[in-house]
Formats: C-alpha cells, sequence, structure tokens
C-alpha cells in the first residue's frame, strides 16, 4: 500500500525556452530499470494529487513528477492569452524534460486524465526510450467526454442541475452557490474520498488560485468544457502506439467507459483495469489495489 510519500531523491528545475519546468525525483534514475515519468491532469493542475505514487519507487523504478508550464512550482504566466496554451507546448515542455533528465533512452509514461491524453499523442509519435504506457481516467477524445459529461450531470438531483445550468448560462460560475452545486458532482465521480485527501485538495486549490491554464484549455468546471480543448481528439492516432498500454478507470469516473473504450478498441493489445470502487482517482480511493496492479505493469514492461 501506498501510504507517505517517500522523500524525494532530487528536485529543481530545467529551463524550457525562457521558462523553466519544475521536477520531483523519487529513487534512483540509473537504478537501471526505466523511471516512471508522471503527467497529472487538467491541464492547469499540479503534481500534487499524484505525489503518492512515488510509493511506487519501491519496486526500483525511479518515479518523476512535474509541474506543467503555468501552474506549481514552474512558470506561471497568469494572464497570458489563451493562444499560447496549446498541446504542442506541453509535448514539447514532457520531451525537453525528458532529455534534460537525460531518461529519453528509456522511460514509462504514467498520463492522468488530461496527462492521459498527452501521454497518448506522445507516444503515437514513436519515441525510441518509451518503455511503457499508462493512461489513467481519461477520455480519448472531449466530444466524448463532453457527451457523456451531459448523461452524468442528468443523473444529479434536478435542483442541482438546475443551479449549475442558471450559473453557467448567466456567466456566473465563481460563485459559492454554483460551487456547492459543482462538489455535489466532484464528490461521486471526481474523489470519492471524504474528507478530500490533502494532496487532492492542494492541488485543487491550486487551479483555483490560478486558473489561467485550467479556464483557457478546459473551462471553469470539468463538465462544463468551453475551452480550446472542447474539440480535441487524439482517436486518430491511438492506432500507432506501439508498446505495452494498461488503460485505467473507475467505476464511478467522469471518465466513464464510453470515453475509455477508443483505446481499448485502437491501442494494439492494451489492457484496462477497472476499479470498482473509485471515480476519479483510484490511487487515492484504492491505493492497495492501484499499487498492485502498477507494481505488476512496470514488472511485466521490464521483462520485454
Amino acid at each position: 500500500m501506498i501510504e507517505m510519500s517517500p522523500a524525494p531523491s532530487a528536485r529543481g528545475t530545467v529551463p524550457f525556452g525562457e521558462y523553466k519546468t519544475w521536477y520531483r525525483v523519487t529513487g534512483d534514475l540509473r537504478s537501471g530499470k526505466a523511471p516512471l515519468v508522471v503527467a497529472h491532469g487538467g491541464p492547469g493542475s499540479t503534481h500534487d494529487y499524484l505525489l503518492n505514487l512515488s510509493g511506487l519507487a519501491a519496486s526500483g523504478h525511479a518515479v518523476v513528477h512535474y509541474d506543467q508550464l503555468g501552474n506549481g512550482g514552474s512558470t506561471r504566466l497568469p494572464g497570458r492569452d489563451t493562444g499560447f496554451w496549446t498541446v504542442q507546448l506541453f509535448l514539447d515542455e514532457l520531451d525537453n524534460l525528458l532529455r534534460h533528465l537525460g531518461i529519453a533512452g528509456g522511460y514509462v509514461l504514467f498520463g492522468h486524465s488530461w496527462g492521459g491524453m498527452l501521454a497518448a499523442k506522445h507516444a503515437a509519435a514513436a519515441p525510441a526510450g518509451l518503455r511503457g504506457l499508462v493512461i489513467a481516467n481519461s477520455p480519448a477524445s472531449y466530444p466524448l467526454w463532453l457527451q457523456e459529461m451531459k448523461v452524468l450531470r442528468e443523473q444529479l438531483p434536478p435542483e442541482v442541475d438546475a443551479t449549475l445550468h442558471r450559473h453557467e448560462t448567466a456567466g456566473t460560475t465563481d460563485t459559492d452557490e454554483y460551487f456547492a452545486a459543482m462538489r455535489i458532482f466532484y464528490d461521486k465521480h471526481v474523489c470519492r474520498v471524504l474528507p478530500w485527501p490533502r494532496d487532492f485538495f492542494a492541488s485543487f486549490m491550486e487551479i483555483h488560485h490560478e486558473p489561467t491554464v485550467y479556464h483557457a484549455m478546459n473551462g471553469p468546471t470539468e463538465f462544463h468544457v468551453i475551452g480550446s480543448l472542447r474539440d480535441w481528439s487524439v482517436e486518430d492516432c491511438l492506432a500507432d502506439i506501439a508498446v505495452p498500454t494498461l488503460l485505467l478507470s473507475g467505476r464511478y469516473d467522469e471518465a466513464t467507459p464510453a470515453t475509455v473504450q477508443p483505446f481499448q478498441d485502437a491501442i494494439p493489445g492494451a489492457r484496462w483495469e477497472i476499479f470498482e470502487e473509485s471515480s476519479h482517482v483510484p490511487h487515492l480511493e484504492e491505493p492497495e489495489r492501484f499499487t498492485e496492479v502498477m507494481t505488476g505493469f512496470l514488472n511485466e514492461v521490464e521483462k520485454r
């Protein structure tokens, strides 16, 4: 079971053009086993809610967390125009991080939510050093995501959905009433552990205090996607992924089975594990099983 996150063996920043990307390493990058690189969600979140993955370093695979540009310990650019924040920017940042850490020749990539779509796009370009891929709690397209958000919202109490719609139409999604209604959805489909774990709450508050990236690319909430990603999909490149791939999702996940199915259908040999007691963060909701599944996958990759 992943419990307290072990202390990092290294942390710092790497230059990314005129900016900086913050990173944290747990374990030995030169252990001989491919390190696990963790791409967080959002876009515009931080590594914090995924910090307990650092416990996987006990398997001998170093674990690399990083904060994507615009949030956390990386360069923040409040007020930067929407056109600056592109998928290509974050693909370039990931490539840059791998090179600077000297691990581009051999690594496993774990992407959560938006980070899973980013990881899929990265993997489809056939990087020479990629040994394995984990796509966790991710949709294959935002149009599919929005289709399923409608389904999930219709399952909310009618007065809750009515409150959400009223504020979304009025552009008042920053009100306390909207937040309270939003929490009902989040507590059911994003994180079912109450009160929210400290690390999850830390990432949530990071987005709240610096929402530039999240608002530009996503929108005000998980289910009201009006940003630049609203029409984005990775379905057209999934067949190009040629490394062992593990898909993860929760039974109550906002990333519903319909949004994950294209990964299963198109990625050769992809394996899909569903966590029956989880929503969007099974690493926090079912940490023991999560550790078991991830350790098994890392061991399989190492044997290839």
